[in-house]
């Protein structure tokens, strides 16, 4: 069939995003305005702030995104829109835009699970560059997609039937999302928000194996499926809590009288407009630096080890590690390393591409073009929309 150019707006959380998408496949524009700068001294997302954000920057990013594309609003085939999850007002500002377009343009709308849209961000990339296009190098299923960022962690068993894609979560946080972690631990730390890149950057400078933090145990009392979605089967729920590491490193800044440093790190760090990482490091003892490195180490670790368990659980072809945690250098590796040893071929998204982004709900919505599942004008933002 001809191609078709999808126009993708996302606004789900702190960035207001648009791109243009060819056949799901070829990125042509992709526009990300981001608040981060807006949210560091809150040490985390305002959501009403960023409503107000998004309600300023939609126009602005979407005509960007076009122009980018060469493209006018006419000469876009269908318009797709993040309906969920994510916070409901920032939701509704993107949603709202996209539904009075595609009203006046007389154009189709698709909705997208913002959740789809992290895994289709791999898909994107990895069939840009020609993965997956011949019968030597298809995409092999199950494909398991473990799906981490601030606001998520989850693991997903996918299938493809035609066009169609179908998910079964095997597997979620009890608590804190893994990216909430990071920055939850940076911010007792005072190394800023958002604290996953912070984070990663200064756990080369600290022993990883310094400070030993429990795994974390938990029981299942529904531990099994029955059915649904793909089809599992009898076997095990593959679930994380993050809440209890966290609880760790402020015991062990108790115990260890680290709060001092910690204030006179916040202090100094305060007087300066964009810190660096030599301006972490600089204020950062040895002690912080190996608790830094051991807290990535136990969170990685723990990622891996569960997902990895899972794909040998779920008999998983193909591994999926994408969102923004998914960005981190040392889960990269570790995933690498471990998945090599099990003969288990992994895919991530580029940087830019893990976090959020528009490119992802473009991609993500041409399946739903192909089959022809266009929203109605009245549906809603759901700010907890489960993915199936």
């Amino acid at each position: 069939m001809a191609d078709a150019y999808i126009l993708g707006i996302e606004s789900s959380c702190d960035e207001t995003a648009a791109a243009v998408v060819r056949s799901g496949e070829q990125i042509v524009s992709n526009v990300v305005f981001s608040q981060i700068a807006m949210h560091q001294p809150y040490g985390g997302v305002v959501p009403e702030l960023a409503s107000r954000e998004h309600l300023k920057a939609i126009i602005p990013v979407v005509r960007e995104a076009l122009a980018d594309a060469g493209k006018d609003y006419q000469s876009i085939d269908a318009l797709a829109v993040t309906q969920g999850p994510g916070l409901a007002g920032a939701l509704l500002v993107g949603i709202s835009y996209a539904k009075a377009l595609a009203f006046a343009l007389d154009k189709p709308l698709i909705a997208v699970n913002h959740l789809e849209g992290h895994i289709h961000a791999v898909l994107l990339e990895e069939r840009q560059k020609g993965s997956f296009s011949s019968s030597e190098h298809k995409l092999n299923f199950p494909v398991l997609a473990l799906v981490v960022s601030g606001g998520h962690t989850h693991l997903y068993l996918a299938q493809q039937q035609g066009e169609s894609w179908s998910y079964e979560n095997i597997g979620h946080t009890r608590d804190d999302a893994a990216g909430e972690a990071f920055d939850k631990v940076a911010k007792l730390l005072a190394l800023g928000y958002p604290g996953g890149p912070i984070i990663d950057k200064l756990s080369t400078h600290g022993d990883p194996t310094a400070v030993k933090f429990p795994p974390s145990q938990i029981k299942h009392p529904d531990r099994r499926h029955q059915g649904g979605g793909v089809e599992s089967g009898d076997r095990p729920r593959m679930d994380f809590s993050y809440s209890g590491i966290k609880t760790a490193v402020l015991r062990y800044i108790e115990m260890h009288g680290l709060q001092g440093a910690i204030d006179d790190r916040r202090r100094a760090l305060s007087d300066i407009a964009q810190p660096k990482l030599e301006d972490y490091i600089a204020n950062c003892d040895r002690q912080s630096l190996d608790l830094v490195a051991s807290f990535q180490r136990a969170m990685v670790d723990d990622l891996v080890g569960k997902t990895l368990a899972a794909a040998r659980a779920y008999d998983a072809a193909t591994l999926f590690v994408t969102g923004g945690v998914a960005a981190n250098n040392e889960l990269r590796q570790g995933f690498e390393r471990e998945s090599a040893m099990e003969g288990l071929p992994v895919y991530f998204p580029s940087r830019p591409l893990s976090t959020d982004n528009a490119a992802m709900i473009a991609a993500a919505a041409y399946p739903k073009f192909l089959s022809g599942d266009f929203a109605p004008l009245d549906f809603s933002a759901e700010a907890g929309l489960a993915l199936k």
